[in-house]
This record gives structure tokens, sequence and C-alpha cells, in this order.
């Protein structure tokens, strides 16, 4: 059974960063892709980036890009989300999210993935 824990959520100022931890266990990884996705209060959720752990290439959703990064530590089995220049929109719960590669380029939608971690809260004050 895959589980998934975040970690690193928090409170910060606008222009702050924050460095989110997802920790993942019950597989070897090496077939997956691991996503990043977030959800605001009263809104669907959104695609934030997700990474092959294979290859360590990164897709980001296009509200984040150049702001935040996505990384993976196979030794540690660890997928990190380094967020830069943070702004109040940015806040929201952020969820870690994985699922076997089945060829395609990209997955950005909820629907395709399968396990889930139980967020973790960033808030963003202005």
């Amino acid at each position: 059974q895959v589980q998934l824990v975040e970690s690193g959520g928090g409170l910060v100022q606008a222009g702050g960063s924050l460095r989110l931890s997802c920790a993942a266990s019950g597989r070897t990884f090496n077939s997956y892709v691991m996503g990043w996705f977030r959800q605001a209060p009263g809104k669907d959720r959104e695609f934030v980036a997700h990474i092959w752990w294979s290859s360590g290439v990164p897709y980001y959703g296009d509200s984040v890009k150049g702001r935040f990064t996505i990384s993976r530590d196979s030794g540690k089995n660890t997928v990190y989300l380094q967020m830069n220049s943070l702004k109040p929109a940015d806040t929201a719960v952020y969820y870690c999210a994985s699922r076997v590669s089945s060829g395609r380029l990209y997955y950005n939608r909820e629907s395709d993935y399968e396990y889930w971690g139980q967020g973790t809260q960033v808030t963003v004050s202005s």
C-alpha cells in the first residue's frame, strides 16, 4: 500500500518561501509519477506540478511556473516542492499524489492519480 505523508506547510508572508516534503513508502517508485495539487477554500483541486520518479523530469501548472520547483530524492523516497515568491493566491491545502506512469506525457488532472496524502496547509499573508 502506497503511503504519502506531506510536511512543511505553514504561515509565510507574501514574497517568502516554503519547501514542502512528501515522504513516500510502500512501493519502489521508479515507474511512478509524483504530483502536487492544491485546494483553496471553495475551489476545485488545482494541479501544481508533477515529476517522473525515474528521470526527474518536471512539469508545472501555469500558475506556478518560474516560482515553484519540484524535485525528488530517490535515496530518501521523498518529493519536494520548493515555493518561492509566494502570493496570497497560493494559500491552500497542498496535497501530494502518485500513480504508475502509463506512457502519457502529462498527468495534470485530479482523476489521474490513485494515491493521495492527507495534505498540508500553506497560508500566505499580504
